[in-house]
């Protein structure tokens, strides 16, 4: 073999090589991620995507919205999805059913209420003792914007089951289509249907469920205690990703978040984006880092069992893994 055809041979070799590694090293995986509805709440999730946090971390996100608690669990407990957003009660709930295979939370994304009380006129000196003896248009009994619903009016006195007519059997798509067309005079609505009432004159957003009703881990991370177990590398990267993007969010203004997430929105207005957006940056609703602490975990039982739906055994370090939020933390 000639010397030059020699040196092209090893030199193609060498070539082929490098592109192998170079595959190798660019190999990501794929997460299935099934979130319980589409929401300006979840905000930090879609700066995430957009500015492509998860695929720094060699992670494809294939999102899903499965609309609904119950679904995304199933979903979830099925292997449709390796990692779910919802409500940390829905953990709770899965739990208290005694499942070989139950489901671990480990990344906060939101860490309140998100539901705004709107009145159809305007009360400029609102007072909460102003709902007794009004039809009140509530959420879903058992899921969590009524449990805190009913917390929060408990809180300043007024019974929910006496003290005004609660309706409480509107499907949650309809609710607010109901509340325009009916006799309710109060509505909990979340955004950006709230900011949507105020800019057409169809209600007035006149207080916060989120700011009565505390710190909660009201929409978090979870996955199954055995994909936890085999895979705490993509947990950690995907952790990872997440509180990147909730340090974006809290460093950045609405109107810069609305820009970024606009295209998980296309039907909704810029103006109004920068409105929800900046209620919840007010209220602090958006968690600045991912760690579910004790001390949410336990507001979140006070507010459940103040609704009767706590179920009896809800260990916290059981359903609720901050190992690798903590670390993550650790590394800035």
């Amino acid at each position: 073999m000639k010397l030059s055809s020699f040196i092209a041979l090893v030199s193609c070799t060498f070539l082929l090589i490098l592109a192998a590694c170079g595959n190798e090293n660019n190999e990501t995986t794929t997460i299935k991620l099934a979130e319980v509805t589409r929401s300006l709440f979840y905000a930090p999730q879609y700066v995430a995507l957009e500015k492509d946090y998860f695929a720094d971390e060699g992670l494809t996100v294939d999102l899903k919205t499965t609309w609904g608690g119950d679904k995304t669990m199933t979903a979830l407990l099925s292997d449709g999805a390796d990692i779910a957003l919802v409500g940390s009660e829905t953990s709770m709930y899965v739990y208290a059913q005694n499942p070989k295979d139950y489901a671990v939370n480990f990344a906060q994304l939101t860490q309140t209420d998100g539901t705004f009380l709107v009145a159809k006129s305007p009360k400029p000196n609102f007072q909460w003792e102003n709902v007794k003896d009004s039809i009140f248009l509530g959420q879903r009994k058992g899921g969590m914007p009524q449990m805190v619903g009913e917390y929060v009016l408990k809180k300043h006195q007024i019974d929910p089951q006496v003290d005004l007519e609660l309706l409480q059997n509107i499907e949650f798509a309809n609710i607010p289509g109901a509340f325009v067309s009916g006799d309710a005079e109060y509505v909990q609505l979340f955004e950006p249907t709230a900011s949507v009432f105020e800019k057409e004159g169809k209600g007035h957003v006149i207080a916060s469920f989120g700011e009565e009703s505390g710190k909660v881990p009201y929409t978090v991370y979870m996955t199954k205690q055995s994909f936890l177990k085999k895979d705490p590398e993509t947990i950690e990267k995907f952790t990872r990703a997440v509180y990147k993007a909730q340090q974006w969010v809290n460093e950045h203004s609405a109107e810069e978040i609305a820009q970024v997430i606009q295209p998980y929105f296309e039907d909704t207005a810029q103006d109004i984006l920068v409105t929800s957006i900046d209620r919840y940056k007010n209220q602090q609703s958006f968690a600045t880092d991912p760690i579910l602490g004790k001390e949410e975990w336990k507001n979140l039982e006070d507010i459940m069992q103040e609704a009767d739906e706590l179920p009896t055994n809800t260990p916290y370090d059981k359903l609720v893994d901050t190992d690798i939020a903590k670390k993550i933390i650790n590394e800035q």
